[in-house]
């Protein structure tokens, strides 16, 4: 069984905020494995909506995998016994993990070409108007099951050592560091999305299952732009943690990240 199987989302906007409710709820534990959802009236009441809008719901919970439902019983957490170990990054040691990430995951090769620089592409990397970048998306998996969508844009000057089956088969930081490119630094944003229906087939998840999005900018040592990544990680697979610490500063305590923290 697949851990989320791909489904439409339920027909009608109400039951569609109902089941993306109910399924934040089942992935974030507060509904824990093996236990019993409240009855579709008691639902129906919570969310002020029909039985009809509930059942839609928990119909494509059912269809993800995620809930049984029993005669008698009403609708029981799954109890997951194949689930592969939570992919986990430390924000302040990142890179290095990012290296070790792509040596001890899978990843498949969905597309490759090159053109230019979408706009927001070119302008993070400072690239000129016209510039062109090797575009390639990858899905990165951990014992077969998919938790990763990766685009990464890197500028042509940069990848044109990188070919179709080098993408295919070897970490992208390990191709840049072999075209004697020294990566120096990053910036990222991490946001929430919802799976479009391209990335909810490559990831198996549902069309609109909440994701987490990342976006990184990695410059080498004299400052250039040489990657940008938009990935999108299935928040049941993947968490990014970091450590703080307090500190005393010009305007009072405050918290600031550890750098050299370790990954937990």
């Amino acid at each position: 069984m697949r851990d989320q199987a791909t489904s439409d989302l339920p027909e009608g906007g109400k039951s569609r905020r109902v089941y993306l409710l109910l399924r934040e709820d089942i992935s974030s534990g507060q509904q824990v494995e093996g236990s019993v959802l409240p009855s579709e009236q008691r639902l129906a009441q919570m969310h002020n909506v029909s039985r009809v809008t509930v059942r839609r719901a928990l119909d494509a919970l059912a269809r993800d995998g995620l809930i049984e439902k029993k005669t008698g019983a009403g609708s029981i957490v799954r109890l997951r016994t194949d689930r592969p170990d939570t992919i986990t990054a430390d924000m302040a040691t990142l890179i290095p993990q990012i290296v070790q990430m792509g040596r001890d995951t899978t990843a498949r090769l969905l597309s490759f070409s090159y053109g230019p620089a979408p706009a927001p592409v070119r302008t993070a990397l400072g690239l000129e108007e016209g510039a062109r970048v090797q575009t390639a998306i990858r899905v990165r998996s951990a014992e077969g099951t998919p938790f990763s969508h990766l685009t990464t844009h890197v500028p042509e000057t940069v990848a044109a050592h990188m070919s179709e089956t080098d993408l295919a088969t070897t970490p992208l930081f390990e191709l840049l560091e072999r075209s004697g490119v020294i990566v120096a630094s990053a910036r990222q944003s991490v946001s929430a999305a919802l799976a479009t229906p391209d990335v909810a087939d490559a990831l198996d998840v549902s069309v609109g299952a909440a994701l987490l999005s990342l976006t990184r900018v990695v410059q080498d040592d004299q400052g250039r732009g040489i990657e940008y990544l938009s990935a999108l990680y299935r928040p049941d697979m993947f968490r990014l943690d970091m450590a703080l610490s307090r500190v005393d500063g010009r305007n009072g305590r405050h918290w600031e990240p550890v750098i050299g923290g370790g990954t937990q």
